[in-house]
């Protein structure tokens, strides 16, 4: 296939977003994130990640019609493949080569990708496919899948075995008295030697699931009786049976929704095999999965302001967003079904059985337009017509959100910023830069004497949003390297001479701050702008990635190809240092459930090295008098506190139940074991039981707002109180309050 194709350096450029983005690798680890009283969620997530990758692709994929081998447009996927090696050779931060090592990792990633718990391939058909583990590099060159063609056909065959087997193996009881165990770590098994074998392997994982099933009903049953000593507890045989058909209900559901994807769904499956190889946050993004991605970035949506959920053949209202067009009107409720779409002056669309993303863009429009829906009330069960004007909604758990609190007769606000958002389609929305601006001179008006930046759980964003707020705490000067490969680094510098605010600095930061966070803090850190308090590092992501529409690089092509989210640069410090893999220390580590987990860009297959460049030319503002005193003082509250040890004791136990991947499918001891891991996790309550003394209110100008808004009051208290409970704020603010600023320093309202 001949295909003209150029790539210059000003194609970078002019299609450079600037993000910093943090690939969504934090789900897999999902299991740090229960708590030591709801152990049943840890169990669950356990159980969860045997169906996790398929469960991954849903949740993104294009979703239409029946599952087939049948191939529309085999000319299109030899033109994204043709595509996608050329600008991943010409314009990727890593030149890799097409080779044996690059065909080996496209072969295991595809595979695994389709078969991470090895319920569909056996060892027969590894081998077949191996005639191909070295030789999908030169198919690549020549724009050939049948490596990919083989995989995926056989894939489906398996699909249709799978449906039988599980529908076979639920139909009956199993043997809960049988000795027996499962290992979910999958890295560890070997693929079926035979169907008999790969049908145990089934038994085996619907077992598990029944068997957790039973527990939870068991638990809710005994709940009852307690509450009501008349009611008739349930035999085991009837919980038992009842536990089969909702596995039997869950695996359906998942099916349903399998037979749904067509070939381009698991052909994207199969290009982010290959992008991969050229590192972890280079990724193939159809046009659906962009537009997604937008929303997400710029906290805005224009629509009815619904969150909405496929639930077999029906489309579920799950969520109404605070302040959106139906949360105004008022008659649409979380639970309702939509059955039909009716625009103005159109006709009425079923949507019942229509994929979800389908169903969305009908639902979904510009602003000031109005849709019809018909909806099946849930309260009641009769069909309304409910009529919408369509408005930009407005995500507001992405933006920007601050707070006062009174410490030690001191007055400190607190702003949490969720992500560096920013809408790159229209500079005039609000982005993260100039919200930051807004909430700083709101809390000055508050007349606060210090700042917290809560910068936990951030992800990234933005680049230009990060060096913009980086510069509202220092005078104009550079605040990070750019580097594309085999150049020298360039500079980014802050070019406003104005500090926002010079008054005292903490930045908050865990093990899931990532990308432009870690550029921000690591700038505060390098100025001695701000002490940072935290884990022990943060995520550890020091690369730029550029998300280019492939049809630029063919442009005559009719048909939309997607993007390519593509590593062009690594980012270093002012002083030199990469925060890839290292992330950014803290001044000040504490313990936190994350401390021995393996997380983080180290934990990243084929994640780029550490390196460093020469330091920029800056000068350390070295504004407080009193320092290196508050970072001793605070370590050593942080050694002395009990619950920060216990915390740390907390942390080791879930990493043993992180490495522990077994379970016994014997429903007696399995009940034992769990009986057992909560016993001991009781140690751990008190973690969770922290509790300030200190009152956290929202901003003078806020108060107004909650008169119409009263949704958005409830939000606030909730997160006034959870701050009371924060361990990790209440030594935040200690810290603050203890910082000195020199006598030439002062907090200058702009």
């Amino acid at each position: 296939m001949n295909i003209n194709l150029t790539f210059s350096k000003e194609d970078n450029i002019s299609f450079l977003i600037n993000i910093v983005w943090c690939l969504p690798s934090y789900c897999k680890h999902t299991i740090t994130q229960y708590c030591p009283n709801k152990l049943q969620i840890f169990m669950k997530t356990k159980l969860i990640l045997l169906f996790f990758s398929l469960s991954l692709l849903l949740s993104h994929a294009n979703l239409k019609g029946e599952n087939s081998t049948n191939n529309q447009d085999p000319e299109k996927d030899k033109v994204l493949i043709s595509v996608l090696n050329y600008m991943l050779t010409k314009g990727h931060y890593v030149q890799k080569e097409l080779n044996d090592e690059f065909s080996k990792h496209v072969f295991t990633n595809f595979i695994d990708g389709l078969d991470p718990s090895k319920r569909y391939f056996t060892k027969d058909d590894i081998k077949e496919f191996s005639k191909y583990k070295y030789q999908i590099d030169n198919q690549l060159k020549e724009s050939d899948i049948a490596f990919y063609n083989l995989v995926y056909g056989r894939f489906l065959s398996k699909i249709k075995n799978a449906k039988q087997y599980y529908g076979s193996l639920l139909k009956k009881p199993f043997n809960y008295k049988k000795d027996e165990f499962i290992d979910l770590d999958y890295k560890k098994t070997e693929y079926a030697k035979s169907e008999k074998e790969l049908i145990n392997y089934w038994r085996k994982q619907l077992k598990l699931q029944t068997i957790d099933r039973i527990q939870e009903l068991e638990a809710l049953d005994k709940e009852k009786f307690e509450k009501d000593p008349s009611y008739k507890k349930m035999s085991f045989s009837s919980i038992e049976k009842k536990a089969r058909e909702k596995v039997m209900t869950s695996m359906e559901n998942l099916y349903i929704r399998i037979d749904e994807l067509e070939h381009k769904d698991w052909f994207s499956t199969f290009l982010n095999s290959v992008v991969s190889a050229f590192g972890p946050h280079t990724t193939y993004m159809p046009p659906n999965i962009k537009e997604t991605f937008d929303q997400d970035m710029s906290g805005k949506l224009e629509g009815i302001g619904a969150r909405l959920q496929k639930k077999g053949i029906y489309t579920h209202v799950v969520e109404l967003v605070s302040g959106g067009p139906a949360w105004k009107q008022g008659k649409l409720e979380e639970g309702d079904i939509i059955l039909k779409v009716t625009q103005e002056n159109g006709d009425p669309v079923d949507i019942v059985g229509m994929r979800l993303d389908d169903a969305i863009k009908f639902i979904k429009g510009p602003k000031d337009t109005k849709v019809t829906l018909s909806v099946k009330k849930k309260i009641d069960g009769t069909t309304k017509d409910i009529t919408i004007t369509r408005d930009i909604v407005q995500l507001d758990e992405t933006f920007v959100k601050s707070s006062v609190v009174l410490k030690d007769g001191k007055k400190f606000g607190i702003i949490d910023l969720p992500k560096f958002y920013i809408n790159f389609d229209d500079r005039n929305f609000r982005d993260s830069a100039k919200d930051m601006e807004k909430e700083i001179e709101r809390l000055k008006d508050e007349n606060v004497e210090g700042l917290l930046i809560d910068l936990r759980n951030n992800g990234g964003g933005s680049l230009d949003t990060a060096i913009k707020i980086a510069g509202l705490f220092v005078d104009k000067g550079p605040v990070v390297q750019v580097k594309y490969r085999n150049e020298e680094p360039v500079v980014r510098e802050d070019i406003d001479i104005n500090t926002q605010w010079s008054g005292s600095l903490v930045v908050l930061v865990n093990e899931l701050s990532a990308s432009a966070s870690e550029i921000f803090a690591a700038a505060m850190q390098d100025y001695n702008r701000a002490i940072i308090l935290g884990g022990n590092q943060t995520y550890g992501k020091g690369t730029v990635q550029n998300i280019i529409p492939i049809n630029k690089f063919y442009p005559n092509y009719d048909k939309e190809l997607g993007f390519l989210k593509m590593t062009i640069q690594k980012f270093y410090r002012i002083n030199g240092g990469s925060t890839q893999v290292e992330g950014v220390y803290s001044d000040i580590a504490m313990p936190t459930r994350f401390s021995y987990m393996n997380y983080g860009e180290r934990d990243l297959d084929g994640a780029l090295k550490w390196d460093k460049v020469n330091q920029a030319k800056y000068i350390p503002v070295n504004s407080y008098i009193n320092f290196s005193d508050v970072i001793t003082s605070s370590i050593e509250r942080i050694n002395n506190d009990p619950k920060f040890q216990l915390i740390d004791e907390y942390a080791k136990w879930l990493k043993n139940e992180q490495d522990d991947s077994t379970y016994s499918l014997n429903y007696k001891k399995y009940k034992k074991e769990l009986k057992e891991r909560e016993t001991f996790s009781k140690k751990f309550n008190s973690v969770f039981k922290y509790k300030s003394n200190l009152a956290f209110d929202s901003p003078k100008y806020e108060l107004p707002l909650f008169k119409d808004n009263k949704d958005l009051e409830e939000k606030r208290m909730v997160w006034h109180k959870n701050l009371s409970k924060d361990i990790y704020i209440s030594e935040a603010l200690n810290v603050l309050s203890q910082l000195k600023i020199g006598d030439k320093q002062e907090i200058v309202k702009n």
